[in-house]
């Protein structure tokens, strides 16, 4: 009998850059956590580090792992399923030139969550297709931290990106406080973070920010 995913019910996703954490990158994830108690369930944690090798990858993954489990949220694993299967992860996310979600799930397991990274509606269709959980989509405005990945898609590009998608859609790129407004009525399930959360001078502060401005437009 097959086992059917849960739906992604999180608002706030955090993606993670240890080049812009002041106090180290497992410090501003336990701050982070730590400031979205009060908003249970509505925090996942995405691990991405690109440029550290398998091992250190690891051993920050599990590190995490321990974080998100003692503060009750997912944790997904960028691209690399086997550290997402090693450190026993919520599930994995997969960048627009990875694995197919359908491959992906035929290797993590039919219990894990898979997101998927989405920059225009062809890929936003094609995630939906292969069997993702969720797909992150950007820019839509100019990044904060994230190197551009084509010019930012604005407003409509993502309402036109939920309109295609019958899956939790998350905006992404220069998702601000000042931003978060323009985001009313446009579809999305919630908002991908780096930059104006790791970034921040405190960031306990800026995540339960973020998570009370979405609360007041969804």
């Amino acid at each position: 009998m097959s086992v059917a995913r849960a739906r992604p019910s999180f608002s706030l996703y955090l993606i993670t850059d240890r080049k812009l954490a002041k106090n180290g990158i497992v410090a501003a994830c336990e701050d982070a956590l730590a400031a979205a108690r009060d908003f249970p369930g509505r925090v996942a944690l995405q691990l991405r580090e690109k440029d550290l090798g398998g091992r250190e990858l690891l051993e920050l993954a599990r590190e995490l792992r321990k974080l998100c489990t003692r503060y009750g949220m997912p944790l997904f694993i960028n691209d690399r399923i086997d550290v997402a299967l090693a450190c026993d992860a919520d599930g994995v996310h997969l960048p627009a030139d990875s694995f197919s979600a359908t491959d992906a799930c035929a290797l993590i397991g039919p219990t894990k969550l898979i997101g998927c990274s989405t920059h225009n509606i062809d890929e936003v269709k094609a995630a939906v297709a292969s069997g993702a959980d969720f797909v992150v989509f950007g820019p839509v405005f100019d990044p904060i931290s994230k190197a551009r990945y084509g010019a930012p898609v604005g407003i409509e590009g993502l309402r036109a990106a939920c309109g295609a998608s019958s899956i939790p859609v998350y905006a992404l790129g220069g998702i601000t406080l000042a931003t978060i407004p323009e985001l009313r009525d446009s579809g999305a399930s919630g908002i991908a973070a780096i930059g104006s959360v790791f970034g921040a001078d405190s960031i306990g502060y800026a995540t339960r920010q973020l998570l009370q401005a979405i609360s007041d437009f969804r």
